[in-house]
């Protein structure tokens, strides 16, 4: 069973930079993989996905141009570099893995789903705090 943990959350000024990354067990191969978050005002978010496979990537609107997901095959290994971060970043944000095919990734469905949580396996969670 595919297990994930996150680490690198922390607290940060408007503008500063911070890097999460989420470690992936217990299995290998492609898969569509994200990022995501639950805000202050109880929204939960999709931030950022990427399909393993073929490194194609999809972005919330609200972070393209400042955060950069990716992943490293060898250290099976997925990061959010976020820069530029604003108030309105702050959350628990969350590692997701789920299954092999590509479908949950294609058009950034993932990101959209009304039930996100109802794929893949999750983490705990790693806080990120933007003061102003």
């Amino acid at each position: 069973q595919v297990q994930v943990m996150e680490s690198g959350g922390g607290s940060v000024e408007t503008g500063g930079s911070l890097s999460l990354s989420c470690e992936v067990s217990g299995g290998y191969g492609s898969r569509c993989m994200g990022w995501f978050r639950q805000t202050p005002e109880n929204v939960f978010e999709g931030v950022a996905i990427i399909f393993t496979g073929d490194g194609d990537t999809y972005y919330t609107e609200s972070v393209k141009g400042r955060f950069t997901i990716s992943h490293d095959t060898s250290k099976n290994t997925l990061y959010l570099a976020m820069n530029s971060l604003k108030p309105e970043d702050t959350g628990m944000y969350y590692c997701a893995a789920a299954g092999s095919t590509r479908a949950l990734c294609s058009g950034g469905f993932w990101l959209r789903a009304p039930v996100k949580r109802d794929y893949g396996s999750w983490g705990q969670g790693t806080q990120v705090t933007v003061s102003s």
